[in-house]
This record gives C-alpha cells, sequence and structure tokens, in this order.
C-alpha cells in the first residue's frame, strides 16, 4: 500500500510541474 501512495504522490507532483511550465511559458509571450 505504501508503493502505492508513493506513486500517486509522484503523480501530483509531476502535474503541479507542469502548470508551473505554462505559466512561464505565458509570461515570455
Amino acid at each position: 500500500m505504501a508503493s502505492v501512495k508513493k506513486k500517486r504522490r509522484a503523480k501530483i507532483a509531476k502535474h503541479k510541474r507542469k502548470k508551473r511550465r505554462r505559466r512561464d511559458r505565458h509570461k515570455k509571450k
């Protein structure tokens, strides 16, 4: 079970990183 929780956390972190990248792109534009 602990393994599943860790995987889920990694997925959330990935999504958060993507959102930050998108914001930076808009700022550049």
